[in-house]
């Protein structure tokens, strides 16, 4: 008889509420071990006696056929006596503690499900919230740990006698699946008029009536309401954006299947797999001449949001109505998504004709988070619903738990302990009470789900930054200020699993300096635990402060003023434009009064924006930008030249590109290959800065960051060319390299400075 043996297992990482008990059940007794499987505050613990043979291919296939859900971070397996245990049985949970288990994200609806939802002679055919183990609803129904259905939004519905057996079966991949649920045991869905009355008929296929008629629907999703319309339908497209009073920026659109998916944009392998990831993020893409969506979805942008369906009703939905349907967040002006009943038919009830509802209660909102592809790689711009909560690891333990804050833009928190980074979902901009209030709540959910108390809180440095007053307001913690495109450069390493030192180049619309003016076109010598200014934009003056954001004719006004030493701009169309005002704001220029001086990068592709003709106002953050790159030629090359002075610090002449603009326009040349030239300037311009900081600090590594580096035409120009040049440059794909970034850049600089003092002689 073969000797037997025993080994005590313990799995880290997400292996809770992703059905790994019973795959290691199944597992198990599937090669004639005996022992037992359970939950811990530190993962899943395991123990396995049986002939060496059968271990050690239990141990292979431990983590090569993991649950597709499971994220596991390590294995330990440690030798023990044997026991002679007869059975393998699943344990009761172990003692409580201080929870170290991680949480799973919430997750796309699974094939199995799928083909149940599909069947009709399955019990949940047409079932809007069907799930399992592999798939379904997880950080946005949880309010309290461990993981159990009575900590859930889900403690409400009691179990059926058949959804219970599956529950409590090993065997089923529905075994301790906590939102396992059917037609008898509700969730529910309900259709309702904007006085919150019922409307008759089914809900779902009278949902979809509504939206072919071309009306707008509000729709209870996974993570808050969208709004939804019929995405080729102008009418009602247009009606949305008029009611909503979202002028230009583009909406999303959700389509069946990969196969509708090509009918609309061009789609490589790697977008669609970013397209069919668990995750189902919005993953923008080149947009089809022949595209079937309605000119509003997305006006003078050549790129689509395009996403899957992520929830049964959705694909149910998208089914019933049988063409693309737009989806939008379900907000009013700049507060985050809604979530809460009542809330939604308030806010929405001007805006929506009807309400597709459900009585499963969100505990946290959750937008969905936006990607694109870049270098074959997924690059996300919005990390959110299908990501978070799930850490971000990296290379070196945090001596201390830390908060960091983040920015006020796009904000994401960070908790951090030992040698994960939990990063928030999208906050929003930190404007008002309402958003602020989601910021204290979810950094307090986050405390209780991970057992964070930090003892370290990090922020930005601009005093007025709501999340700046929220961590200098805490008590018994120490403060860590951290300049915000340190941050940048910080979080791009963190992306990496790098360390640095680097060369970092932070492009950005806005970012307090450690000198009190606005930078935002930086060229660093970095680490994470400090940096050195080694070079920047030359700065101008941003006549009337925020308003030069909000009205970027006024940053032309500044460089083309700043350049009067060259030759006369009167004939330019944004002067004519603009007449009224110019002399005043050049005044406030030139006096500096209420004219902050910037280095901003954003404030240069503004410029070149209003001088183009392309927008001297915005109505939402970055337009000008965006639609700047919309406008370059792809096939021009040119670039315009900018000089540096040496300094130190060097200073890059922005204001030179503006200058090949204007001569540009006054030769006659298409706006587009002005445009482009711009662009390829700008790629030129960093290029430069790089080879001389790589002259005075030896160093060849290249981290780019910054809310200017989402702009595709100039990320790749700029990467092409320090590679050409012989740079290794890392660039993020994890994490979004504008704001929603800055919190773990903040958390990483401050675990980093705790190293140093807490090592220093």
């Amino acid at each position: 008889m073969a000797q037997l043996i025993r080994m005590a297992i313990r799995v880290d990482g997400i292996v809770q509420g992703v059905g790994f008990r019973p795959f290691v059940y199944t597992l198990a007794t599937g090669l004639g071990l005996t022992g037992h499987v359970g939950n811990d505050t530190d993962g899943v613990f395991a123990e396995i006696e049986g002939t060496a043979a059968a271990v050690s291919k239990f141990l292979l296939a431990l983590e090569r056929d993991a649950p597709p859900l499971a994220r596991i971070e390590q294995v330990t397996a440690t030798a023990v006596t044997p026991r002679g245990s007869r059975s393998f049985t699943i344990a009761a949970s172990g003692p409580a503690g201080r929870t170290n288990t991680l949480v799973s994200a919430d997750t796309a609806t699974c094939a199995d499900c799928l083909r149940e939802v599909a069947d009709p002679a399955d019990r949940r055919f047409g079932y809007p919230f069907i799930n399992c183990t592999n798939c379904g609803p997880r950080f946005t129904i949880i309010r309290d740990v461990p993981y159990d259905r009575p900590l859930t939004t889900m403690a409400d519905f009691e179990l059926c006698g058949p959804c219970a057996a599956e529950y409590h079966d090993p065997a089923n991949r529905r075994f301790h699946a906590q939102p396992t649920c059917c037609p008898a045991c509700g969730p529910r869905l309900a259709l309702l008029d904007p006085a919150g009355n019922a409307l008759p008929g089914p809900p779902l296929a009278r949902t979809a009536e509504l939206l072919r008629e071309g009306q707008v629907l509000a729709i209870k999703g996974l993570g808050g309401y969208h709004l939804a319309a019929d995405a080729a339908c102008e009418q009602a497209v247009a009606a949305l954006r008029a009611r909503k009073h979202r002028e230009d920026k583009p909406f999303a659109v959700m389509v069946g299947d990969l196969t509708a998916a090509r009918r609309l944009c061009e789609l490589d392998d790697a977008a669609a797999d970013l397209l069919s990831s668990p995750g189902r993020p919005i993953v923008l893409l080149t947009r089809r001449p022949d595209a079937d969506v309605a000119a509003s979805t997305a006006p003078g942008n050549r790129s689509l949001g395009i996403m899957l369906p992520y929830t049964p009703l959705h694909h149910l939905l998208v089914q019933a109505v049988g063409r693309p349907i737009l989806l939008t967040s379900g907000n009013v002006s700049d507060e985050p998504i809604l979530f809460r009943d009542d809330d939604a038919l308030a806010a929405l009830g001007g805006i929506a004709d009807a309400f597709c509802v459900h009585d499963r209660a969100i505990h946290v909102r959750t937008d969905d988070s936006v990607a694109r592809v870049f270098g074959g790689r997924p690059m996300l711009i919005r990390r959110s619903r299908g990501y978070v909560p799930e850490p971000l690891s990296v290379t070196r333990s945090f001596p201390r738990p830390v908060l960091a804050c983040g920015a006020e833009l796009k904000n994401t928190f960070c908790l951090a302990r030992d040698r994960h980074a939990f990063i928030s979902h999208h906050i929003g901009d930190l404007e008002n009470a309402e958003t602020l209030r989601s910021f204290t709540e979810g950094i307090e959910h986050f405390r209780r789900l991970f057992d964070i108390d930090p003892q370290v809180v990090a922020h930005d440095l601009h005093p007025e930054y709501l999340s700046t007053k929220y961590a200098v307001e805490l008590a018994d913690v120490d403060l860590a200020g951290v300049q915000h495109h340190h941050a940048h450069i910080a979080s791009c390493l963190a992306d990496n699993g790098a360390d640095g030192p680097v060369i970092g180049v932070a492009f950005d619309g806005t970012g307090y300096g450690t000198d009190g003016t606005i930078w935002g076109g930086e060229f660093l010598v970095a680490d994470l635990a400090g940096f050195e200014r080694i070079g920047h934009l030359a700065p101008v003056p941003m006549p009337g402060g925020a308003a030069a954001i909000r009205q970027p004719w006024r940053m032309a006004a500044a460089y083309l003023d700043a350049d009067r030493g060259g030759p006369g701009t009167d004939y330019l169309d944004v002067m004519r434009r603009n007449a009224e005002r110019w002399p005043t704001i050049v005044a406030m220029a030139r006096k500096g009064v209420n004219a902050p001086l910037t280095s901003s990068a954003g404030r240069l592709f503004d410029a070149a924006a209003a001088i183009l003709g392309v927008r001297d106002a915005i109505n939402y953050e970055g337009q000008a930008a965006v639609e700047l790159e919309q406008l370059a030629d792809p096939d021009e090359t040119g670039a315009y030249p900018a000089d540096i002075e040496t300094g130190p610090p060097f200073l890059a002449r922005g204001g030179d590109l503006l200058r090949g603009v204007v001569d540009d326009l006054a030769a006659g040349i298409a706006p587009e290959v002005i445009a482009a030239r711009f662009h390829h300037g700008v790629a030129a311009l960093i290029e430069a800065g790089c080879l001389l900081t790589r002259e005075r600090s030896g160093l060849g590594t290249v981290a780019l960051s910054g809310g200017v580096f989402q702009n595709q035409l100039l990320l790749r120009g700029a990467v092409s060319r320090l590679e050409a040049r012989g740079f290794r440059v890392l660039v993020h794909s994890r994490i979004p390299c504008n704001d929603g970034g800055i919190s773990l850049g903040q958390a990483v600089v401050a675990g980093a400075r705790d190293r140093r003092s807490l090592y220093k002689p």
